[in-house]
Parts: structure tokens; C-alpha cells; sequence
């Protein structure tokens, strides 16, 4: 007799673990960047509007037509020949980490003014016309 209860207790058990550790195997499946602690992919921005000077040494910072400010990085195109330019950016928007930003805040908030700023990794330059007019 005590086989049979056992088989009983089994029988029930075995699909209530199935329901209740199923929901936690499909969460072990996440195979996203944020779930693995890594940085996720660039975001690939296209903007365009006037080039300028930026305030950091060796900075470059873009006035989009729509407003928004970007500080410029790139290691493979010359932004200072292009200083006072319209030109069309393509490149990859950069999150930096908290302290970062906080460490660079107030020049990038004396750059942009009131309005918003990101940061862009560029890696490709039109120019549309030689003046920011």
C-alpha cells in the first residue's frame, strides 16, 4: 500500500515542479546584451545640421536641424576640416556610463545651451553645403 501513495505523491508533484520551474527556464533563456551585463548595440543615428567647434579640446559638437545638440567622437573622419559646415552624419549614438556623464555635464550643457544633447560616434561625413546657412 505504501508503494501506491508514494506513485500518487510522485504523480502530482511532477507536474506542479513542470508549472512552477518552467516559467524560470524560459527566463534563463534571455540571451539580450542587458541580461548578460554586456553594453547593448549602438543605436545607428543619421543627423544632420552645422558643425562647430566644441568647447573640450579636440571636441566637435553638431546643432541638428531639429535642435538637439551631438557631441562628436571619430577616429576615422576629420571633423575640423568641416568646421562651419552643413554636413550629414551617420554613426552610432554612444551611451556613456553614469559617472561619466555626470564628469562631463557641465561642458556638454554649456555646449548645448537648454536644449538636448547625446553623444555620436561618427563614421561616415557628408557635407551639404559649406556654410551653416
Amino acid at each position: 500500500m505504501p508503494d501506491r501513495r508514494v506513485l500518487k505523491v510522485v504523480l502530482w508533484l511532477i507536474p506542479i515542479l513542470a508549472i512552477t520551474l518552467f516559467p524560470l527556464r524560459l527566463g534563463g533563456q534571455e540571451t539580450g546584451a542587458k541580461y548578460r551585463g554586456e553594453k547593448a548595440e549602438p543605436e545607428p543615428q543619421t543627423v544632420t545640421g552645422c558643425l562647430q567647434k566644441g568647447e573640450e579640446p579636440g571636441g566637435f559638437v553638431l546643432t541638428a536641424d531639429d535642435g538637439q545638440v551631438w557631441e562628436l567622437t571619430s577616429l576615422k573622419v576629420k571633423l575640423a576640416e568641416h568646421v562651419g559646415h552643413k554636413v550629414k552624419l551617420s554613426g552610432s549614438r554612444i551611451y556613456e556610463s553614469e559617472e561619466h556623464e555626470k564628469k562631463m555635464e557641465a561642458s556638454e550643457k554649456k555646449e548645448a545651451g537648454s536644449k538636448e544633447y547625446a553623444d555620436l560616434k561618427v563614421s561616415s561625413l557628408e557635407m551639404v553645403s559649406d556654410s551653416c546657412k
